[in-house]
């Protein structure tokens, strides 16, 4: 679990941006298990980001008029690997293991703004990504919420073996990763 901290406009979004693929590095590259991915096409860029990368932003971006189940199968169905039968089996299992799994069937404006967040936190999951991208996850959240969706973010991503990339601006959340890299100027220090 990685932690990138700095002062708002030092480049840490812009970062996690690169490293998930949605923009494309003026410089450099970015690779994923060794295939040069930062200058291929959207389509190709789209399908890695789906199959090795979830994202966690600080605004959830739920689809607010489908139910928690429907927001958590989404990126499954893209995928289009498991039967319905068996992206639904795991969106349940998924919002279970966030606490959710009594509201399933809520639709997005029905859920507070920490049920939104975990709910988030399961669809970015629900590929089974080798890697977390998650800008300032606990920013708009109380200080019990935010220690909850930190929590269960680095819990299931322990359990399957995830790597987690964060940008926060919570000295406490940055204490409790593995590693601590601070930026200034778009640039590590």
């Amino acid at each position: 679990v990685y932690a990138i901290v700095g002062p708002s406009g030092c480049g840490k979004s812009t970062l996690l941006y690169l490293l998930g693929l949605l923009d494309r590095p003026d410089q450099g590259r970015i690779e994923i298990n060794g295939q040069v991915m930062s200058h291929d096409d959207d389509a190709a860029r789209t399908a890695a980001r789906g199959a090795h990368i979830g994202f966690v932003f600080q605004f959830h971006f739920l689809m607010l008029e489908f139910t928690a189940l429907e927001n958590v199968m989404m990126p499954m169905r893209k995928r289009g690997l498991l039967s319905p039968a068996g992206m639904e089996a795991r969106a349940h299992a998924l919002l279970n293991s966030v606490g959710l799994g009594t509201k399933t069937h809520r639709l997005g404006t029905q859920l507070s703004g920490g049920e939104q967040q975990r709910v988030a936190v399961a669809r970015a999951l629900a590929n089974q990504p080798s890697v977390l991208l998650a800008d300032e996850p606990t920013g708009n959240l109380d200080v019990r919420n935010s220690a909850l969706v930190f929590d269960l973010l680095t819990q299931l991503a322990r359990e399957q073996g995830q790597a987690v990339v964060l940008v926060t601006h919570n000295p406490e959340i940055a204490e409790r990763c593995d590693f601590t890299r601070p930026m200034r100027d778009g640039l590590f220090v």
